[in-house]
């Protein structure tokens, strides 16, 4: 089965062990940072550093100036914690240690972008902004993912990519000094807070023949009795905002976010050789937002080569994948192998073998830069099954 492991370019560049390190681990594909969001990451085995702070989402490469120049609205290049053609450099060196090296691209979550360019982030029901979240119902902000999507995906000597946040984002966002958990937000409470009312998505629902205005009054009066403590926590979606207007602003959102997934895969595929691999992080339930955007699954194994689903927590996020997939899909189970993080390396063999029981094809071990010496040498043993 094939094994993949989350990299940062920095992980690699200025380690010259780092390459071979990988290779060691009994892996046969690194998924490699080329587009990716503000982070500050652990690097323990860095010869030079042990933190690294990416100060804002960009690119980590050169972008081709040719495709945006003009542009209001383009990727941001790398500071100190990439320079140059940090990925190329990176890929090279995974590549002579014989690692098949794939991209991997973030998409709409951009802080930056929203910091600078508030009009394009998602707004809430309340009228509050969500910077780290482009919305995806606006052209200008659909253009810049698209075409981002096939210049990141498609580096030289890629064989594939995984799309992460193609997609709604919403409120849940690990944030700096996060202070949202004061009152507990089940699936339903979530997504209302993460309904968007920008002028784009007014237009959608108006659509749908939904006024606005009395949209977003039935969400805040919705979300009233979940700020009161009183809402049960499984309250659906239905129960608090009523079947007509669940159903209309569903439907919106996941029309908007599959007509993107589309987009985005098609200008992949049309910028990359025959036979590169296009993947999407992937959550069953379209109402979820996030890293791992909800879709439809048996609508986006008919888009994209496959899915990478979000298995630390139980593989069951599988099985309606497995249900409806095609022939040939790939179905990978992403495991956070980082203890320090809520990861378990220790029981990676027996998750990997539950994940392969409900249909997973592949794995996926987030994150082999982050990981303690420790962690690695237990997902190694894993990956090399029984002495």
């Amino acid at each position: 089965m094939k094994t993949s492991a989350f990299l940062y370019p920095w992980d690699v560049v200025g380690d010259p062990d780092a390459a071979a390190r990988i290779a060691g681990l009994g892996v046969q594909q690194v998924t490699l940072a080329a587009a990716y969001h503000s982070t500050r990451a652990l690097t323990p085995r860095h010869p030079r550093h042990r933190i690294v702070t990416a100060e804002h989402a960009a690119v980590l490469y050169e972008p081709d100036e040719a495709r945006w120049a003009g542009r209001e609205l383009r990727p941001y290049a790398a500071g100190g914690w990439a320079p140059g053609d940090a990925y190329g450099e990176a890929a090279a060196a995974l590549a002579d240690a014989g690692l098949e090296v794939h991209t991997w691209v973030v998409l709409a979550h951009n802080s930056r972008l929203g910091a600078e360019h508030p009009e394009t982030s998602v707004v809430n029901a309340y009228g509050d902004r969500y910077p780290w979240a482009p919305c995806i119902a606006q052209p200008a902000v659909r253009s810049l993912l698209v075409d981002l999507a096939a210049e990141a995906a498609t580096r030289p000597g890629a064989r594939g990519t995984e799309l992460e946040s193609c997609g709604w984002y919403g409120l849940a966002h690990l944030h700096a000094h996060d202070k949202i958990a004061g009152v507990a937000l089940g699936d339903a409470a979530q997504f209302l807070m993460s309904l968007c009312f920008c002028a784009a998505c007014a237009e959608g629902y108006v659509a749908q023949g939904v006024e606005p205005q009395l949209l977003s009054a039935a969400v805040r009066n919705a979300l009233e009795p979940v700020w009161a403590g009183v809402a049960p926590s499984d309250a659906g979606i239905e129960r608090l905002l009523g079947a007509e207007l669940t159903a209309a602003t569903l439907d919106f959102r996941t029309r908007t976010a599959r007509t993107l997934q589309e987009s985005a895969v098609a200008a992949v595929r049309a910028a990359a050789p025959a036979g590169f691999q296009v993947l999407l992080h992937a959550d069953p339930v379209a109402c979820h937002g996030g890293a791992n955007a909800g879709v439809d699954p048996a609508h986006v194994l008919s888009v994209a080569d496959g899915v990478v689903v979000p298995c630390t927590g139980g593989a069951r996020l599988l099985e309606p994948f497995a249900s409806r997939g095609v022939a040939g899909s790939v179905l990978a189970a992403n495991f956070t192998v980082v203890r320090g993080m809520g990861g378990s390396p220790g029981t990676l063999a027996e998750d990997a073998a539950r994940a392969v029981g409900l249909g997973a094809n592949e794995l996926r071990l987030y994150h082999a830069g982050l990981a303690s010496d420790g962690d690695l040498a237990v997902v190694s043993a894993a990956l090399s099954g029984p002495a």
